[in-house]
């Protein structure tokens, strides 16, 4: 009997290039107080949120994932010849069929690539992120192109107070290669199945709904052990890790989990993403959004070693341990 033959292995991969995308239009406090029953003050102190960005009407997930992407692969020197797989990350898809991360591909110029979608809503670029690194470490794919992308204003009601505060769009991307030393730790991912009502969309037609308090409680208990775990599953300490990019969901919970994470060893000076402050909640696509928009900022810099976790709807969780591009 023939037996299987594997691709050769790599010892690690690492993330060579980031990139991300906002839409123009900013919403701020005062512009949603003239379609509901809210205020400034309100928003600001419950999640923490000051400003966001919406869409147009031109702006699809395809589209916008495609635009943070090209920025991903010039910063990684890599052309569309470069990239043989292509994963999108997102829960706000315009269409089941196709898929968006074909489009996305088109868009790029990238030719006949494994390309595939996954959902895990908000945690779905940490998700992403550990597909990547597993496809390139067993052999499967030479270079993946992560995007994490989505229009939220497409499926929230407008005028609801619970979810039209918080929710915003726009994407952010990853070119993941191989690397003979590991820049992208083991995932610590999981799931909390007493929870799948939590944050969901009925049907077809319907608006999104979340129980805002519960999955308040449900985060501030449940992820700063999941942060944790990744930094342990990575073999590095709390106090090696430079960056907290939490998933961009309320400030309180940030600050809540942050706060744990630097009580159980990390560095009173952690950096912590606070991105949601004025781009908001972008579900998959707000991990990669703060962190590129602190490397801007020259709060980060190349070589910091990054602790990321995401938690959203599902519930769903994830983090890992990655050097910064």
């Amino acid at each position: 009997m023939t037996g299987i033959r594997l691709a050769p292995t790599s010892p690690g991969s690492r993330i060579a290039g980031l990139g991300h995308y906002r839409p123009e239009k900013v919403v701020t406090n005062d512009d949603l107080a003239q379609i509901m029953d809210t205020n400034d003050e309100w928003i600001q102190s419950r999640v923490g949120i000051a400003e966001r960005r919406f869409a147009s009407p031109e702006d699809t997930v395809a589209t916008m994932g495609a635009t943070a992407a090209a920025k991903a692969m010039a910063e990684a020197g890599m052309t569309p010849a470069d990239i043989d797989t292509v994963i999108v990350a997102t829960c706000t898809a315009e269409v089941q069929v196709p898929h968006t991360a074909t489009q996305v591909a088109a868009l790029l110029g990238i030719r006949a690539p494994g390309a595939f979608d996954l959902n895990a809503a908000c945690a779905g670029f940490c998700y992403g992120l550990a597909a990547a690194d597993h496809a390139v470490r067993t052999g499967s794919a030479r270079t993946v192109l992560m995007i994490g992308s989505e229009k939220l204003t497409s499926w929230t009601d407008p005028a609801d107070r619970a979810t039209a505060i918080i929710f915003a769009d726009g994407a952010g991307a990853a070119v993941v290669t191989a690397s003979d030393t590991p820049g992208i730790g083991p995932v610590a991912w999981g799931s909390d199945e007493q929870h799948t009502q939590t944050i969901h969309i009925p049907d077809r037609s319907g608006r999104l709904f979340q129980e805002g308090q519960t999955v308040f409680r449900w985060a501030t208990s449940a992820i700063a052990p999941v942060a944790i775990e990744a930094a342990e599953r990575a073999g590095v300490s709390l106090a090696d890790i430079d960056v907290l990019v939490p998933h961009q969901a309320n400030l309180r919970i940030i600050d809540a989990v942050a706060k744990k994470v630097i009580a159980a060893g990390a560095r009173p000076d952690l950096l912590v993403g606070r991105d949601i402050i004025t781009t908001g909640n972008t579900s998959s696509a707000s991990i990669p959004i703060a962190l590129d928009r602190m490397r801007a900022a020259g709060q980060v810099r190349s070589g910091a070693l990054v602790l990321a976790v995401g938690f959203g709807a599902g519930l769903t969780f994830a983090g890992q341990v990655f050097v910064c591009p």
